[in-house]
């Protein structure tokens, strides 16, 4: 799919989060390579990310148009940018962000249950530590694929795991283990993390599990639901970015740039979370979460 972006902080923002086993990045190569259901079963895929567009290639059938609505949730290619530069270009924060990086969009993922147990898993610990505990789940309760991929494992297959034997395999807090199953739970019984899923109703939803509080659900909104308003406030890099002591000040900073606040903090993690990656070097990883869990 054809459209302009930014495909430094791109590749380093999939780097980061990539859970081993299931999403291959390569840097140097532009790649990234994961297993995805288009309708009948996982399939690998390879995204070839450039900075005039992705294309998307699959090793098996593609249902006509799957790749390029892919390549659209995954990478925000069908945002127009121009209102969101109208609208915040001259913010003396996001102006100087959105001239060095005017074609940045805002990623989403093609799983949306994987985005927010990954968002589970990094509540206050780095995204290597989100990525290393993601990668024991998958191994786990995921599927293996003839590709060599594993695909993530489905809420159901969570849903139907041994509380006790989650916490085991993941090795976190109790609290975090049995959100990850709670979710999983919501999920198998009908709880959609999509694109088009209401984001009030999926909000509350989210916001009645136990160990899932205001960061993780912005974080989904974010990712999984491709709510161009949603804002993680709580989010420690943030704090950094904007260079405030608290909470509240990044809260009260994104008060300006609604309804693009999901624009303001990609440009502001892009800016301090993870670096440009240099071809053939790895993603820098930051630490991230808020005070859920």
């Amino acid at each position: 799919m054809r459209a302009p972006l930014e495909p430094g902080p791109a590749l380093a923002s999939v780097a980061a989060r990539a859970v081993p086993g299931v999403e291959e990045v390569d840097v140097a190569a532009g790649t990234v390579r994961r297993l995805v259901d288009l309708g009948a079963g996982p399939v690998a895929v390879t995204a070839h990310v450039t900075a005039a567009g992705v294309e998307v290639r699959t090793d098996g059938p593609d249902a006509t148009g799957a790749g390029d609505r892919l390549a659209a949730r995954w990478f925000g290619l069908d945002d127009d940018l121009a209102p969101v530069h109208d609208a915040l270009a001259d913010d003396p924060t996001l102006g100087p962000l959105l001239a060095a990086r005017p074609h940045l969009r805002v990623p989403g993922h093609p799983d949306g249950f994987e985005a927010a147990v990954q968002a589970v898993l990094t509540q206050q610990v780095s995204l290597r530590a989100g990525r290393t505990t993601g990668g024991r789940l998958a191994a786990a309760y995921g599927r293996p694929h003839p590709s060599g991929l594993t695909a993530f494992p489905l809420p159901d297959d969570v849903a139907a795991a041994d509380p006790v034997a989650l916490q085991a395999v993941l090795r976190v807090p109790h609290a975090r283990a049995r959100a990850v199953h709670a979710l999983a739970v919501a999920c198998a019984n009908g709880l959609v993390l999509a694109p088009g899923a209401p984001v009030g109703e999926v909000r509350t939803a989210l916001l009645a599990i136990a160990g899932i509080g205001p960061w993780t659900a912005d974080v989904v909104e974010l990712r999984a639901l491709g709510h161009r308003d949603a804002y993680p406030w709580g989010d420690l890099v943030l704090r950094r970015a904007l260079g405030v002591p608290d909470a509240r000040d990044v809260a009260a900073a994104g008060r300006a740039w609604s309804p693009w606040r999901a624009f303001a903090a990609t440009h502001l993690w892009s800016s301090v979370g993870y670096a440009e990656v240099p071809p053939g070097s790895p993603a820098r990883v930051a630490r991230t979460g808020g005070p859920d869990g």
